[in-house]
């Protein structure tokens, strides 16, 4: 059974996963036990930080590794290099004003009913979070539902 995820990241690290043609997402340093329980078949949707949306989810195809090549960027730690990497192909990436606001969609996760409402953004704090799959399928189907409008 595949499992799902959420990656949380910046706008710029957005980018870079898409300059390189979705075919790698790396995490940081501190999320190794996640990284190795990811495999070919999970998939994950893209939170993105400041803009508070999702922007696209893609399939892990195969396991994870280590790679210290300096890609993304975290601002804060000058020596977080996202060293836990998944390669990944892209189902479907929205254009940046195409991204679906969480707000409203978070209040319907089940992931995210662990916080007060009026706190619901302290589910996407730090990198990596494991969603069960009925989540996935609530943010997969406004995702598919946005890049349709955009087409």
């Amino acid at each position: 059974m595949p499992n799902y995820w959420i990656i949380v990241g910046s706008p710029d690290n957005f980018e870079k996963t898409k300059e390189l043609g979705f075919s790698i997402q790396g995490m940081k340093t501190r999320q190794r036990r996640k990284a190795e329980r990811m495999d070919a078949g999970d998939q994950f949707v893209w939170y993105i930080t400041g803009d508070q949306a999702f922007a696209g989810y893609a399939t892990i195809t195969g396991p994870s590794f280590e790679d210290h090549d300096l890609i993304w960027s975290s601002g804060k730690k000058k020596d977080e290099d996202y060293p836990w990497r998944v390669p990944i192909g892209k189902e479907v990436a929205l254009p940046r004003d195409g991204w679906v606001p969480a707000e409203g969609l978070a209040r319907k996760m089940t992931y995210v009913q662990k916080w007060p409402a009026e706190h619901w953004r302290l589910a996407f704090q730090g990198n990596v979070h494991e969603i069960p799959e009925s989540d996935f399928e609530i943010l997969r189907s406004e995702i598919d539902k946005a890049a349709s409008q955009a087409a």
